[in-house]
């Protein structure tokens, strides 16, 4: 195991409940790869969206402290926790401002059958509306929600997630493949 895992792993044992001295070494310590999720998530946003990386990162942090206690196994564990609490901070952030404007300026995107956008892609998802879809998908199926918030949001591997929802890589593919298609239907419906 690298250094760097046992520091993350060791950082993580150390902060049960994310505070003190712990919570800001783990911070530092994972600070560019949260930044990075963040990056991700941001470049999906809908055009007129005033939050920078480091606000994202912050509240994100600042979030996952208020929860009294975080039981994390790994680095690959921190991280998807951290970025489906990052994206339930953009969907509130987005919720509050359409709520302000009366429904908003909802742009609707197709997503492709054979991939959600990549975070890169100049293509824009509203994203209330994915995760109106999100959460109904994990009334279905709550492992594949798991897997599109590891890999689109966190932009987690297939062995990553794998590893992350102790499952086999080969289930996680077809999860995902199942996953895109459901939400491309229902992205289709609205």
């Amino acid at each position: 195991m690298s250094d760097a895992k046992d520091q993350t792993i060791q950082l993580l044992r150390a902060c049960q409940k994310l505070e003190g001295p712990a919570a800001e070494a783990l911070l530092s310590h994972l600070y560019a790869e949260l930044k990075a999720v963040a990056s991700r998530q941001l470049r999906g946003e809908l055009p007129g969206h005033e939050w920078q990386t480091t606000d994202v990162v912050h509240e994100t942090f600042l979030k996952l402290m208020d929860q009294a206690q975080i039981n994390c196994t790994d680095r690959a564990h921190f991280l998807a926790l951290a970025a489906t609490a990052m994206r339930r901070l953009l969907v509130d952030h987005a919720r509050h401002r359409n709520r302000a404007k009366r429904g908003g300026d909802r742009h609707r995107v197709d997503l492709l059958l054979n991939h959600i956008p990549a975070a890169g892609s100049d293509q824009k998802v509203d994203i209330v509306t994915l995760d109106e879809g999100l959460n109904k998908l994990a009334q279905l199926s709550e492992r594949q929600a798991q897997i599109v918030e590891m890999r689109y949001f966190a932009g987690m591997t297939i062995d990553e997630t794998a590893a992350a929802l102790e499952v086999s890589p080969r289930t996680v593919k077809g999860d995902w493949r199942l996953a895109r298609a459901w939400l491309k239907r229902f992205l289709d419906g609205t």
